[in-house]
Parts: structure tokens; sequence; C-alpha cells
């Protein structure tokens, strides 16, 4: 899904007040990880994961891999926290026109 730059500031902000849902242990990425976030996305659409490590290159790749297997949208990346959007077939975020 490709979004223009106003719903990407749109849901940004609408981000803003969330809390993490999803925090990845010591294990890192693992299947059920991987399975909660994604049962997550489905239910709120746009959620926040917190990747607690300090590795760049590491973090880097646990984003990568999130937004490939969940088919989300990475809003952004702040310190340890990732913002998805994924839009759920009941559409529960309006989405501002293009």
């Amino acid at each position: 899904m490709t979004l223009s730059n106003k719903q990407k500031q749109h849901l940004k902000g609408l981000a803003h007040a969330l809390k993490p849902v999803v925090q990845l242990g010591n294990n890192g990425l693992t299947e059920g990880v991987l399975a909660e976030i994604e049962g997550a996305i489905n239910h709120h659409e746009l959620i926040k994961v917190k990747i607690p490590t300090d590795d760049k290159e590491e973090k880097s790749l646990i984003v990568d891999a999130i937004v490939r297997e969940t088919a989300a949208t990475k809003l952004q990346v702040i310190g340890h926290v990732l913002v998805l959007f994924k839009q759920s077939d009941e559409k529960k975020i309006d989405l501002p026109k293009k």
C-alpha cells in the first residue's frame, strides 16, 4: 500500500499517543512474536513495536523482517519504537484523501 505524505503525517499523529503493543524479548524476532504482531496489526491497524537493541544494523534487519513478514507499511522508527500501519477490511482508520 502506498501512502501519500499527508496520509503518513495523519497516521503519525494518531500513533503519537499509542503505547507499544508488542515488545521483542531476549530471543529477538521469533515466530511467536511475528504472530503477535500480525494479530495486533490486524486488530488495531496502527501499532507500535518496541525493539530493545542498541545495534543499529540489527535493528534495521529486524524492522525489515517485520515489514516483509506482515506486509505492513513502516511509518517511522524513533529510537527503539517502530510504527506500523496495515489497513484491514473493516477500515477502522479513515485516511485523508491523497
